[in-house]
């Protein structure tokens, strides 16, 4: 699906023109256009990026494949851009990443993307109401939608906030695998998180910084504010990232303890059993005559035995009592 903008001296003029007619368009320097295409067919994006625009072949190569990572590089008439967009499912425990890519010119914006976007769709709404204070160029409509992505940041980092919560508390109080397993997945969100956002905040620390000609001046502080909010992002990841990390250090430590508290009965019932073991490997032994054991007192002899195995063994147990062993 492709919708079309077309905005002059601020305001929105039409809407969804035909192919034949943005080409037309793209002359008029007085004109500002704003093309969005979400999950374009094939034929779609050969027609608007190749016939249309005639991007360069390596950029629209960039566009249609999957990236990873954020980058801008910058052709003679344009940017290319791709950023990303990230929502938390807490059913799944994974972050869902979008990629947006974003060619800026002088009196165009290109959006491509192959899943609905919130961002888009607010700046959307913004530009149908409000077309002056959004749209009177490609650059300060490009960073009120970069504005929108980076607010939807905000509830995907309250929702693994919340998760994060969760763990720690189930981290403190239970010692079980699925816990462990469970803070080591969220981790691993979190640093493919913080593996968009670093790239990421290359790029808007360059466009904050006034490398291309495409941004012009008097937006540059826009850009930095941009910066700023993504800066905020990042540390909170990061502290996500330390506290999940503290998490996981004390379950670990918690299992220790719990395997120790075992090593310690499992020793003391050894200690306690060592009277009886004795006892029994002397009076076990394969000789002829058993001493004490002959005679009409022969039980008197096998209760003085039983009687002394279990003094020592009660000694043994108060000795160690009393030295907090047991």
């Amino acid at each position: 699906m492709i919708r079309s903008f077309v905005f002059n001296q601020g305001k929105l003029v039409s809407q969804d023109v035909g192919m034949d007619v943005l080409r037309l368009l793209l002359y008029d320097e007085g004109v500002q256009i704003w093309a969005d295409a979400e999950k374009p067919t094939n034929a779609e994006s050969k027609e608007l990026l190749e016939d249309v625009f005639n991007f360069h072949p390596l950029a629209i190569e960039d566009c249609l494949a999957v990236s990873e990572r954020p980058k801008i590089d910058e052709y003679e008439q344009y940017l290319f851009m791709v950023a990303h967009a990230a929502d938390f499912s807490q059913e799944a425990h994974r972050f869902q990443t979008t990629e947006l890519n974003l060619f800026i010119g002088r009196n165009f914006l290109v959006t491509v993307h192959d899943d609905p976007l919130k961002s888009v769709n607010a700046t959307v709404d913004r530009v149908l109401k409000n077309a002056p204070a959004i749209a009177r160029a490609p650059d300060r409509l490009t960073y009120h939608l970069l504005d929108a992505l980076l607010d939807n940041y905000e509830p995907a980092l309250l929702e693994l906030s919340g998760e994060l919560g969760e763990l720690e508390k189930k981290a403190l109080m239970q010692t079980s695998v699925d816990i462990l397993a469970d803070v080591l997945q969220l981790k691993a969100e979190v640093q493919h998180l913080r593996q968009i956002i670093t790239p990421q905040r290359e790029v808007l620390s360059r466009l904050a910084r006034g490398e291309f000609k495409i941004v012009r001046s008097n937006l540059l502080p826009y850009y930095r504010d941009l910066l700023d909010h993504l800066s905020r992002i990042s540390d909170r990841t990061d502290t996500y990232r330390d506290s999940l990390t503290n998490a996981l250090q004390v379950n670990l430590n918690l299992q220790q303890m719990e395997i120790n508290r075992v090593i310690k009965v499992l020793t003391v019932l050894a200690t306690l059993s060592m009277p009886l073991l004795i006892v029994t490997s002397w009076y076990g032994m394969n000789v002829r005559h058993m001493p004490n054991t002959e005679g009409p007192a022969w039980w008197l002899s096998y209760l003085i035995i039983l009687g002394g195995t279990a003094l020592w063994t009660a000694l043994l147990f108060l000795f160690l009592k009393r030295r907090g062993w047991s």
